[in-house]
């Protein structure tokens, strides 16, 4: 939005932007309004899956929101895997199934991750992007020698969000970075092959993009809706008008771990 537009303008713009639809796990409207900015990562979770894929004969993908993503490393696979995905999020398993179900992925609905619907020792390989996790039942669907591939948000990942939009985060009970996970893997029985860490920024350009973001990870900020928060996106859109746009640090760590 420009410098001159008003507040009115404005909020019916945000208003518009909150209520475009969103469906899975795609931001792809978002492109060139909003850019992660990671200049020299220290790993690459799609390539360590598809490489990990090509050793397995059955697969788990935890948490697929709308499954774009597994859809697109089952059709990098170079052979028929036993395929197999979970959703918690109740707005993104109708899109999962309908992602994946026609690729021959059994889709459960699934909303606690202390008990998984799988036998002992079932699954070649299980990978978690960005999902909640088990280690214990995890370790127990798993077959021996064989690996859990995660890519986790940490603790730190947007802040300066909340910060910038006057909203108190909830405390954690625990910390959540690769130490306290490396090590609660550890405790229940694994053994870690690869740990890495890192912060970059998430660059938003326009103040719109900032609300459809919040719009679709809902529960980053549980009560937000523009008239609200207004007051403090309007701040935020100054902000964004004199520097250009506004950096948010975002935290994630990667682990590698093998059952024994």
């Amino acid at each position: 939005m420009s410098a001159s537009t008003s507040e009115k303008d404005l909020f019916d713009y945000l208003v518009a932007e909150y209520q475009r639809p969103f469906t899975g796990w795609d931001f792809s409207y978002l492109a060139g309004r909003s850019v992660t900015i990671r200049p020299n990562p220290l790993w690459n979770y799609n390539d360590a899956v598809v490489a990990a894929m090509q050793q397995a004969h059955s697969v788990l993908d935890m948490e697929t929101g709308g499954g774009e993503r597994f859809a697109r490393y089952l059709a990098s696979a170079t052979h028929p895997l036993q395929s197999y995905a979970t959703e918690g999020y109740t707005p993104n398993i109708v899109v999962a199934r309908q992602t994946l179900e026609p690729l021959g992925v059994t889709v459960y609905e699934l909303h606690d991750g202390n008990h998984l619907p799988f036998a002992d020792e079932q699954l070649d390989l299980i990978i978690n992007r960005h999902g909640a996790y088990t280690p214990r039942e995890v370790l127990r669907i798993l077959k021996p020698g064989h690996q859990f591939i995660t890519q986790q948000i940490g603790d730190q990942t947007n802040l300066r969000l909340h910060t910038l939009l006057g909203h108190e985060r909830a405390p954690m009970a625990h910390p959540w970075n690769v130490d306290y996970a490396a090590n609660e893997l550890q405790a229940a029985g694994w053994c870690i092959l690869e740990r890495q860490e890192e912060t970059f920024c998430d660059r938003y350009y326009d103040i719109g993009a900032v609300v459809y973001y919040l719009k679709g990870i809902a529960w980053e900020i549980p009560d937000f809706s523009v008239e609200k928060y207004f007051p403090k996106l309007v701040e935020l859109d100054r902000l964004m008008q004199r520097e250009g746009y506004v950096d948010v640090p975002f935290q994630q760590f990667f682990i590698v771990a093998q059952k024994p």
